[in-house]
């Protein structure tokens, strides 16, 4: 049986060695730039350093987060130097969700291990083995995921596992959540989360009537504890063991690190017969910390209301005697690594040391050794002296002492054999960790795109195409009405819910009909029971001839290049290209087209090439996709699709749509984009085609909002203040940090 790993968290340098002192195999940490958590202490560049050194003398690993999106600049001007000292001081691996900032470091820095993170939203076989193709040597899993969905991965890909195992849940699939992003312009994407699921929300069915007495935290998930279920996850094929809390105080970081420990060490000394968890520590993980209690997350169910905290999604700690005593235990004094020694002390031969940990050993000499002249060396004197290790990163655990009675060695001089000892041995330890002149910085994809002017006369009648992404067959009539919409694209959630393709020929066939190219989107998640039900429709599905298929997320790309499929592909919002070289990422993947991210200015845009993007101009966006379902936590499941409402303190009321074919929640934004007063700036970006994107929009409504495009950017008028007050312009204006 494989060990298992057990990660740990780190938000500054005394927690990681506080969780190694208790017991981590290895500790993920964020430097000063591109971490998913930019609250934390976080690590200085020469902490960092320091403590790759650290965690290579105790054996033990440091993974790098570099897991949050980067816009152009950061990707060419700076990702390189950044990583390029940590790579040389022998950091074990990067955890990645940009797939440009993946392909990136896979040519940079060859010999680094990239670990794709779980902000990618990797849900199954398909999309761990694409991306394990692209470079990536492990897979952090879904959250979402059941032990059946990890052990298909595993089984069908061999691909390292890792998956959390405690600690906070997000209510959304990671790297799927804009809500705090366009709510108050902290991207999660960026590392800037600042919880609005942690708040409270009305709920109201789809006639404005409430379901709910009171607000409540219908949006927050208790935390994750599956200290019982160590056998299961070990045996469904996970590597790793990843505890969450790199924002949580170093007593709960290194009291949660120990108990998962000992129950790890007790399944792989004896098993899972013998496996049993005692009360009193399943007592101390949550008097460590807790949302109104434990969950063991998703791993058996798909959902459920006793996941939610409703009342008190605060987190919460008691028993500050337990704090103190991990205090004392692993944040007071360091971690020592045992070590055997060998001192020989003969008269008239140089002092000799020999030290070791079983992986290395060095030996050192000292001056001769003379005989005594007075009192003579007692070697329980020497051995005394020769055991203060003190501070260093080692401690005898034997040292053997050959010696002649009657000699004399200064103390200092046995002291300096020791100090010289220990120090060639951390070396040692050390020297085969280092990659000096081992990385090559790739070529800059720098242009010239960003000098354009965005007030200069060169803005010309923008060359674009128009798409349209349609839900209901209302709209559908609605659009295909039009006379300059070119593209009209149809959602699998309203157009594909069941085997039956019917609904789906007969809208792709009015489409063609009226002179316009056909598209299909597919699903926003693409687990394994979404994935058996296309592989069933496949040759009935994909041989209508699509204009083009738009994908939302890894598995799809995966599935697709599995079927050898040849059709074009366009990649979605929801798989994010900041960065030219992004873009081109996905482009030699067989992405021929690919939508621009909503988290950028228009100022960032024109930094990036969007000749070849397709720019969404209208809209009510998708804040969250949640495996979790309102209806289901509220009252039983109802097994059919339903609207209702999320209203919050302000009074805004945010549409959540339960899509059960495929069975996932979306909550979008309480105002649509529409950036119909932002013609100028939407030109200078000269992106290939603009898309209004329809979802829960009345034909009255439909018909407005086409009439609002004609006028602005078919027929070039201007946008009146007064034609409509109710709408976003997004990130277009102020963007993200």
């Amino acid at each position: 049986m494989k060990a298992i790993e057990l990660l740990s968290p780190a938000g500054a340098y005394p927690i990681l060695k506080a969780v190694i002192g208790a017991g981590a195999d290895a500790v993920y940490v964020g430097g000063p730039a591109f971490g998913a958590r930019a609250y934390a202490d976080n690590f200085s560049k020469e902490e960092l350093l320091e403590s790759i050194d650290y965690a290579h003398i105790h054996n033990r690993k440091v993974y790098l987060t570099v897991n949050t999106l980067l816009k152009e600049r950061e990707m060419e001007e700076q990702l390189f130097d950044y990583l390029l000292p940590y790579y040389e001081q022998g950091l074990d691996a990067v955890i990645v969700q940009d797939f440009g900032v993946l392909t990136f470091i896979r040519e940079a820095f060859p010999q680094l291990s990239i670990h794709a993170s779980t902000q990618m939203t990797v849900t199954g076989t398909d999309g761990a083995a694409f991306l394990q193709k692209q470079g990536a040597s492990r897979i952090v899993t879904a959250r979402e995921l059941s032990f059946e969905e990890i052990q298909k991965i595993k089984s069908d890909t061999g691909v390292e596992i890792e998956s959390f195992v405690h600690g906070a849940l997000c209510y959304c699939y990671s790297g799927e959540c804009l809500l705090s992003s366009m709510l108050g312009g902290r991207s999660g994407n960026r590392g800037r989360c600042a919880q609005p699921c942690r708040l409270p929300y009305e709920v109201l069915n789809a006639a404005g009537e409430r379901l709910t007495r009171e607000a409540t935290h219908i949006l927050s998930p208790k935390d994750l504890c599956t200290i019982g279920m160590i056998p299961q996850l070990a045996e469904c094929g996970i590597d790793s063991f990843k505890i969450e809390g790199r924002m949580k105080q170093a007593e709960y970081a290194a009291g949660v690190t120990s108990i998962y420990r000992k129950y790890i060490d007790l399944y792989e000394q004896y098993g899972r017969e013998a496996f049993h968890v005692d009360k009193n520590d399943e007592k101390k993980l949550e008097s460590l910390g807790s949302r109104s209690g434990f969950t063991t997350g998703y791993y058996t169910r798909h959902n459920g209301s006793d996941m939610i905290t409703f009342s008190k999604p605060n987190h919460t700690k008691t028993d500050e005697k337990l704090h103190e005593t991990i205090r004392k235990t692993y944040l007071q004094k360091d971690l020592q690594r045992k070590i055997k020694g060998n001192l020989k002390l003969f008269c008239g031969k140089n002092a000799t040391l020999s030290v070791g940990t079983g992986e290395a050993e060095v030996q050192i000499f000292g001056e001769p050794v003379e005989a005594a002249q007075k009192k003579p060396l007692d070697k329980n004197t020497v051995s005394e002296k020769m055991q203060k290790t003190g501070n260093t990163s080692f401690v005898f655990e034997s040292l053997e002492i050959e010696m002649d009675d009657d000699i004399f060695v200064p103390i200092g001089q046995l002291n300096a054999l020791r100090r010289d000892a220990l120090h060639a041995l951390e070396e040692k330890l050390l020297a085969d960790t280092g990659r000096i002149g081992m990385a090559v910085k790739p070529e800059s994809h720098k242009s010239d795109i960003g000098t354009r002017n965005v007030r200069t006369a060169d803005i010309h009648t923008a060359d674009f195409s128009t798409t349209v992404s349609v839900q209901t067959t209302e709209q559908l009539a609605c659009v295909c009405k039009t006379d300059y919409v070119t593209r009209i694209c149809l959602d699998a959630d309203t157009f594909l819910r069941t085997e039956d393709t019917a609904d789906l020929q007969k809208a792709y066939q009015s489409i063609t009909a009226v002179g316009k190219e056909a598209c299909f989107i597919l699903p926003v998640i693409f687990r394994e029971h979404t994935r058996q039900r296309y592989e069933r429709l496949y040759d009935t599905v994909f041989t209508i001839p699509f204009d083009g298929i738009i994908v939302k997320n890894y598995e799809e790309i995966g599935f697709l290049q599995r079927h050898a499929y040849t059709g074009t592909v366009m990649a979605d919002h929801d798989l994010y290209t900041y960065s030219n070289r992004t873009q081109e990422a996905f482009a030699q993947s067989g992405i021929c087209r690919n939508t621009v991210p909503l988290e950028l200015n228009y100022k960032e845009l024109r930094h990036r090439d969007c000749s070849n993007s397709e720019l969404l101009i209208y809209g009510y966006l998708p804040l969250m996709v949640s495996a979790g379902c309102i209806f289901k936590s509220l009252k039983k499941c109802q097994k059919k699709e339903s609207l209702c409402y999320l209203k919050d303190r302000y009074g805004k009321h945010f549409a959540v749509r339960n899509y059960c074919t495929d069975c996932y929640n979306i909550l979008y934004n309480s105002s649509p984009l529409a950036l119909f007063g932002m013609r100028q700036e939407v030109e200078s970006i000269h992106p290939k085609s603009l898309r209004m994107q329809f979802t829960t929009e009345s034909v009255k409504e439909t018909e407005k909002i086409l009439s609002f495009f004609e006028k602005i950017y078919i027929q070039k008028g201007k946008w009146e203040q007064n034609d409509w007050k109710d709408y976003t312009n997004g990130h277009m204006k102020r963007g993200v940090e």
